[in-house]
């Protein structure tokens, strides 16, 4: 049985997880492990924030552990919100904030191609490092649709679909997601060690 951190304190993303990982893979939270202090996310992309958040906990615990980092981005506004997604509007992280905010940025353009993406960053207990990433391409369309998921979901509707993210099951999201795409290579790739 190895052991592994997730750098969360969300035990839904936890649970989700957990629930994918090979039998031989015991993943632990940062909860579980009474790592209770804010870790610093101050990379200006998702793949060096996911990074970051991973050696962190690795500098902190010198066990296997894996961070992800998640952003939506949008092509006529140059691949924003990106890496500030979560505080796109302000420090407050209020997703009804930031899609207000993205709508009105958004306003009179009909470029509305955007692209959901994770990133995550898996360090082994060697030290080294691993990333995996997912993409979900979409539009943004104009008024909220759904009430399902989190963050921008209710605006995104994913390439060769009619419902938003916010209009689908968590497992109809998980199969075409971002987040699930990113999760599968990883998966695959601890399955195989």
């Amino acid at each position: 049985m190895v052991k592994i951190c997730f750098a969360t304190h969300n035990r839904n993303k936890l649970s989700e997880i957990q629930k994918l990982a090979p039998a031989q893979i015991q993943l632990v939270s940062l909860s579980d492990l009474e790592l209770h202090e804010e870790i610093p996310e101050t990379g200006s992309t998702l793949e060096e924030n996911s990074a970051i958040k991973a050696q962190y906990v690795f500098d902190k615990l010198g066990m296997p552990c894996f961070a992800d980092d998640t952003g939506l981005e949008v092509e006529a506004l140059n691949g924003a919100p990106g890496v500030y997604s979560a505080r796109y509007a302000g420090e407050q992280k209020n997703d009804r904030d930031n899609i207000a905010l993205l709508l009105k940025n958004l306003d009179g353009n009909d470029n509305r191609k955007a692209a959901f993406k994770t990133v995550i960053t898996y360090i082994n207990s060697d030290g080294e490092k691993q990333q995996f990433t997912g993409e979900a391409k979409g539009v943004i369309i104009t008024e909220l649709k759904g009430n399902c998921g989190f963050g921008y979901d209710p605006i995104f509707v994913p390439e060769n679909q009619s419902l938003t993210f916010a209009e689908m099951s968590a497992q109809e999201k998980n199969a075409i997601s971002h987040r699930g795409r990113a999760f599968d290579k990883f998966i695959s790739y601890l399955s195989s060690l």
